[in-house]
């Protein structure tokens, strides 16, 4: 595991910030990790780890042995301090916390990477580990889409236009399909969300257009409606030379994917089990979890 894969904040990495317990066991400050995941709202980081440890819960290990509510002091003005809530966190505490992060900061896409961790491993399925894989995307494409959306707005683009925009990106990476048209030509039904029957291999192909397009709207201060319209459809046009140069099947010959809400209920009723070593299994009981055993 290479210590240069995470940004480091003010000269520090994710290994400069661990820390050692009474019971010997390593930790990290959630104050300290907050910056170095590229969050500058404790709140918002918060939602993370709440979300980490119900993960951790549902994997089939204990919350308590890698999550530990503490409080830190901070320095106010003129000598003063004021304690604020913080965790005591592993690092597999650390690892969930990415994997549960936003996936739209660059700095929890290089975290992800950063924690994988050989002695963990996921006794999931083939089906099962697909399936969360397209829910993931999914979950992205939704969120990207409403930057692209956002980004449009700024570009020019006026509310009554949004779906001739969202269109023409559509026409692009599809050889001329609108929204409507590849329904019909999947047998999607009408009222059903055209990404919530886009297997993995489409989804990701439609969020990169997306990320492309936000990218070149602001790249170019475009600031026309027309002008955006255009870029977004080229754009697409880009993907999908992309995807017939390299020998990829074009998007509108996909076929549909099953509807992404069976998907979701599918995983929910799923009970995966992440199994950890011991030491990492202990977490932040370190040497008093392996005495505790030894008893």
């Amino acid at each position: 595991m290479a210590k240069k894969e995470l940004p480091s904040i003010g000269g520090q990495s994710f290994e400069d910030l661990k820390q050692v317990n009474d019971h010997g066991a390593e930790y990290w400050s959630a104050r300290g990790l907050q910056s170095l995941l590229g969050y500058s709202q404790w709140r918002r980081f918060e939602d993370a780890i709440k979300r980490a440890l119900t993960s951790c819960e549902q994997s089939g290990n204990n919350p308590d042995h890698h999550f530990a509510g503490a409080g830190k002091m901070i320095g106010l003005g003129k000598g003063g301090q004021r304690e604020v809530e913080d965790y005591q966190l592993s690092r597999f505490a650390c690892y969930l916390i990415a994997q549960n992060g936003d996936p739209r900061k660059p700095e929890i896409a290089l975290a992800q990477k950063y924690f994988a961790i050989q002695t963990r491993r996921q006794e999931l399925s083939e089906q099962l580990a697909a399936d969360i894989e397209r829910l993931e995307l999914r979950k992205q494409t939704s969120e990207e889409f409403k930057a692209l959306s956002g980004a449009a707005q700024q570009a020019g683009v006026q509310n009554r236009m949004f779906g001739i925009f969202h269109d023409a990106g559509y026409k692009g990476l599809y050889g001329g399909l609108g929204n409507e048209q590849i329904k019909v030509r999947k047998g999607v039904p009408s009222k059903e969300q055209l990404m919530d029957r886009m297997n993995a291999t489409e989804l990701a192909a439609n969020q990169f257009r997306m990320t492309q397009t936000r990218d070149k709207l602001a790249r170019e201060g475009i600031r026309d409606q027309q002008q955006a319209i255009r870029a977004h459809e080229q754009v697409g046009k880009e993907v999908r030379a992309a995807i017939e140069r390299i020998g990829g099947e074009r998007p509108e010959n996909i076929p549909a994917a099953e509807h992404i809400k069976n998907v979701e209920k599918r995983i929910k009723t799923a009970t995966p089990k992440l199994e950890l070593d011991e030491r990492d299994a202990g977490g932040l009981l370190g040497d008093a979890a392996q005495k505790k055993k030894g008893a």
